[in-house]
Order: structure tokens, then sequence, then C-alpha cells
């Protein structure tokens, strides 16, 4: 099958860790493994988060003193790419994956006139207290906003319209090669009227991308692969239950964390309604059974 898989940016680096290269490395091999069987066996396109990393790097641009102003998000979007895309490379090479795997800096082309750039809803970077919060947000000029009793930076999470390097990428997975891409969602560019690409100040939500990846390169499966087993009724209660199947026309009656799972089921709902196919929501750890069905909770028409 081909199928187009997304891996959270907290999956490699976890509420609570030191952000060390080391840490993140050990999560990204981890994962790598887990992944490995599906590269060998099917066409992979492989996306993955970025929120802890883009935000490690925004808060120390803005600290460095031989700067006259911090790095745009978009350029520490790119790097967070090459960074995670180079580790999720060697990781499957070394968990035995012999197809050729490429990483692929990606753009995604956004609406400037998107209302998200009116509302910043994105978490991205470190938990800070509130006092570090209002102290960055003032010096910074970010949004900040509480996330359960910590605070967080939040930023505009504009909808992905189009990926600039879909040509490139059709290619590569036609040719059996493993393509890393997507990261973060991908860059976040508008438009010009000359057709020219200019960066913007947002992160675009990953699933969302991932689902639009998958319908335009034709994939039997969209994997979203997370830190929990899937979608679950009662969630955060005693009475919390795995859901193994859940149907589009069921989605909106779903009450689901809009920074969370919410864009997940959004996702797989977009793929299974423009394509028919099946999406599925499950743990990293369980990959292959994620994809086989057998684990996780699949979304049908």
């Amino acid at each position: 099958m081909r199928i187009v898989v997304a891996v959270g940016g907290n999956a490699l680096l976890r509420r609570g860790e030191p952000p060390d290269a080391a840490v993140q490395r050990h999560h990204v091999q981890a994962a790598a493994a887990a992944l490995a069987p599906l590269a060998e066996s099917h066409e992979l396109v492989l996306v993955h988060g970025n929120g802890p990393q883009v935000g490690l790097l925004a808060v120390q641009s803005s600290a460095d003193p031989s700067l006259s102003e911090p790095y745009p998000l978009d350029v520490l979007g790119a790097q967070t790419q090459g960074m995670i895309g180079y580790w999720f490379a060697q990781a499957l090479h070394d968990a035995g994956v012999r197809r050729p795997v490429l990483v692929v800096v990606t753009q995604t082309v956004v609406s400037a006139q998107d209302p998200a750039f009116a509302a910043p809803t994105k978490p991205v970077g470190a938990v800070m207290t509130r006092e570090h919060a209002v102290r960055q947000a003032h010096e910074h000029r970010w949004t900040v906003r509480s996330d359960g009793e910590q605070w967080r930076r939040v930023v505009a999470s504009p909808e992905p319209l189009r990926v600039v390097e879909l040509a490139s990428i059709a290619a590569l997975v036609d040719a059996r090669t493993v393509v890393v891409c997507g990261g973060g969602g991908g860059v976040p560019v508008v438009e010009g009227a000359d057709g020219g690409l200019r960066g913007v100040e947002a992160v675009v939500d990953k699933d969302l991308t991932a689902a639009l990846l998958a319908q335009a390169l034709d994939a039997d499966r969209l994997v979203l692969l997370t830190d929990v087993a899937g979608v679950l009724s009662g969630f955060g209660t005693p009475a919390a239950a795995l859901l193994p199947t859940v149907r589009t026309v069921d989605v909106d009656a779903l009450e689901l964390a809009a920074g969370s799972m919410g864009p997940k089921v959004e996702a797989c709902r977009r793929f299974v309604v423009a394509t028919g196919r099946p999406a599925v929501i499950g743990a990293l750890d369980d990959a292959a059974a994620v994809v086989a069905g057998t684990a996780g909770t699949t979304v049908t028409a």
C-alpha cells in the first residue's frame, strides 16, 4: 500500500524532558524502529511535527544578543525540518530500511487572509510559568496562553491549501523512495500576485498537511501516530474507553480537545470523505497493528 504517516513532535520531545539532542534522537530511533517494517513492506511518506523543537529555536534566537531581531518562525520551521529529517533518515537506515530515504524541505501555501492570523491558537515551544510567559510576550511581541497550570506561546495555524513540492514528492514515491516531508506541516508561505512565495509567522497543523498530501498522492491509508492508543470516549475520566471505529458522520458529536485529538480526527475525516479510504489514529509503538486496522481507531465513511 501507499501510506502517509504523521508522527507528532511531542513524541520526539515529551513534556518535562530536557530538550537535548540526545533525548530527541533516542525517541527518533524508537520511532524509526516501529516504522521500519512499514517502510520495507509499503510505499511510505513520513510527516512529522515540530512544535517543541521550533519553540526551542525561537527562544534561543530571541535570546541571542548578536541578532538585531530574532529569526522569523518560517525560517526556524525550515531548520527543524532539516534537523528532524536528518535524524529520521539516519535512524531509518540504521533500523534496516534499505530503500533510499530522502528528506524534502517542504513549503505549504496558506492564505494571507486566513482568519487564523487574527486568532493564534497553535502552541509552540516549552511550557513556562505565567510570569515568564508574560515577560516573553512583552519582550518579543508574542501571544501566550495557559496550557493547564503552565503557559506556552501560541501562533496562527492557517489552513494548508497546497504543497509546493508535491510533484517532486510524488515522483520520489513512484520511484519507491521513502520520503520525509511536510515537517511541522510544512513551512507556511503565502503566494503573491506575481507567483512569488513569502514565509509567514505561523505553524500549519501537520495532521492536516498529512491529509492533504495523502489525498494528492492517492494514498491507500492515512495513519496518524501519537502517544495514546487512539480516540477515547470519556477521555480523562475513569470511564475512558477506546473507540475502535468512528464514522465520519459521527465526528461532530465527539467532544475532542482542540489542541490535541480534535485536529487528528478532522484530518482523518477530510481524507476519508475525499477518498472513501480509511484513516487510522493510534500509538506509535503499535504502528504495524494500527496500519493493519487491529489497533487504534479507524475512521471510516
